[in-house]
């Protein structure tokens, strides 16, 4: 049975028109109010209903507290505007209470499959549960025989960071009836995945990395020198057939999370066995074909049909390699390994490293040696879960500069320079889009899981959090989980817990459970030392 094909999804992010164009896009953006004070900002939740950074130290206030207040604004004032049903709703799953989704930025009216999982992933299924849905529901279609599938474009290989954003939104907001329209989405949409896009004789998934849409993010081949066939990477033939770190991180991340939601919704064991044994050997695939023992890092893809069919890219690519730690492909050894050897730029990780032969510092690709904020959020998140104190401050600090000297959080950034720049590609100097919401919600993603440690689980919040030394204590006031809202501090520094309170009595068990309601109090006393065993009884 055909598979429906979601029309219209507007002109993709890799045909964005270079710099003269993209001026006249931020004009008309002016006249028509599509920024703060835009459709989106009339409908947003008022300040007092979001969650408010506040650090001890002043200086630590200034830097760091001061862009999680305008990250929020970006989402929830700026971002989160009103959808057309007609256009966006064909899973019938969207709400109209509120009508609203967050689109991918301000130059950008919609969302697509990897906007829409990556900004709910990062920071929206928290912030706006409902509005969260349904930017979710609006990357799904319906087809003939009434079964839902992540919609289909030219973009296919993107389409399973959906389910980590879906298993992500059931973690936080525990709606089982969301979770059982998103598992029926995931085995749908992973069962067509495989029938046209796995190799299996490497075990593999082949297709462009994660959101490298643009030619600029690969060498040649697969690209060629000149960049002949335009900007987008599908109309090279050669890229389909490559397999990628961040792609294959994504589809380990797919199957293990619709493996849970069949767990969770008491489905036969046999399902979710199924799918976590896809997802087993996907992961050994990824180790066996793509981690560079001598580098101590995996490489970026494996070539497919080009002229050097079958070997490994050794380029480092950000975001494939803060996959590999956030998921658990990458043991603890290799987490630290990748930590101590990825190259960073004076301004944070870029998207893939060193230059392409085509580019260079003063002519930084589009996908190559530039920095994408979404990316930063990963990596800054993989170094908190990998204890590297210092790369996770450096990241977070060089994010809030950027954020800080722009006055907005941009979809890109100069890696040596810290400007706003959309990087070179097709021989051009590419705008980059303003107020983009993954940016955006990439640093609170370093403040809400890395700062504060949160992890969501089935039956509440683990907290494992990373407080860096000179900065100070700090609370995260308001913060709305499921039927609570809750008041987090973090005192001393460092990334053991010594002591762990909620309302006052301590516990040793460093959560916060699902079935809470109303206001809490939860404080962390960290440090860098194991806290000495407890003992009972007298002197």
């Amino acid at each position: 049975m055909p598979i429906p094909v979601r029309t219209p999804r507007p002109r993709p992010r890799h045909l964005r028109l270079p710099t003269l164009a993209g001026a006249l896009i931020l004009a008309v953006s002016a006249v028509t109010g599509a920024g703060a004070s835009g459709a989106g900002a009339a409908a947003a939740a008022e300040p007092s209903d979001r969650p408010t950074l506040t650090f001890a130290d002043s200086t630590t206030q200034a830097k760091l507290g001061a862009p999680y207040a305008e990250a929020l604004t970006n989402v929830l004032d700026i971002n989160t505007v009103p959808y057309d049903p007609a256009v966006y709703n064909s899973s019938g799953l969207m709400t109209d209470d509120p009508q609203e989704f967050i689109r991918a930025g301000g130059g950008y009216e919609q969302p697509w499959t990897r906007d829409a999982a990556v900004n709910t992933w990062n920071a929206a299924s928290l912030l706006e549960p409902a509005q969260a849905a349904n930017t979710l529901w609006a990357a799904v279609v319906k087809q003939p025989d009434g079964q839902l599938i992540v919609q289909q474009d030219n973009q296919q290989w993107d389409q399973v960071v959906w389910m980590t954003g879906a298993w992500n939104h059931y973690l936080v907001t525990g709606d089982e009836t969301f979770l059982s329209h998103a598992y029926q989405v995931a085995v749908n949409t992973l069962d067509l995945r495989r029938s046209q896009d796995f190799n299996s004789a490497f075990g593999l998934f082949q297709g462009p990395s994660f959101f490298n849409d643009g030619i600029a993010g690969y060498p040649a081949p697969p690209a060629d020198d000149t960049e002949s066939h335009g900007s987008f990477v599908g109309d090279y033939p050669d890229t389909s057939s490559i397999m990628a770190l961040s792609t294959n991180a994504l589809y380990f991340s797919a199957y293990r999370s619709a493996a849970q939601m069949a767990a969770a919704l008491g489905r036969p064991d046999s399902e979710a066995d199924a799918l976590d044994a896809s997802a087993d050997t996907l992961k050994e695939k990824i180790n066996q074909h793509l981690w560079i023992p001598d580098k101590g890092m995996y490489g970026y893809f494996i070539h497919g049909d080009d002229s050097l069919s079958g070997q490994l890219d050794v380029t480092e690519e950000g975001a494939g390699l803060s996959f590999a730690v956030l998921f658990g492909i990458a043991d603890a050894s290799q987490a630290r390994s990748i930590m101590r050897n990825a190259h960073i730029q004076p301004y944070g990780i870029v998207d893939t490293y060193p230059d392409f032969a085509r580019y260079s510092d003063d002519r930084p690709g589009r996908h190559n040696g530039v920095v994408w904020p979404m990316v930063q959020g990963y990596w800054a998140d993989a170094a908190a879960r990998t204890g590297d104190q210092a790369r996770f401050a450096d990241e977070v600090r060089a994010l809030a500069g950027l954020a800080d000297s722009s006055g907005q959080f941009a979809e890109i950034y100069n890696a040596r320079t810290g400007e706003v720049d959309g990087g070179w590609q097709t021989g051009s100097h590419w705008d980059a889009a303003p107020d983009q919401a993954w940016s955006a919600t990439a640093y609170l993603r370093m403040i809400d899981n890395g700062l504060f440690g949160m992890e969501f689980g089935t039956d509440g919040i683990d907290f494992r959090p990373t407080l860096p030394a000179g900065w100070g204590d700090v609370t995260l006031n308001g913060v709305s989980y499921r039927d609570a809202e809750l008041d987090i501090s973090l005192h001393g520094s460092g990334n053991v817990i010594s002591s762990f309170t909620l309302d006052g009595a301590e516990t040793s068990a460093n959560s916060v459970p699902a079935s809470l309601s109303g206001k809490h109090d939860v404080e962390i006393t960290l440090s860098d030392a194991e806290p000495r065993p407890r003992t009972s009884g007298g002197r």
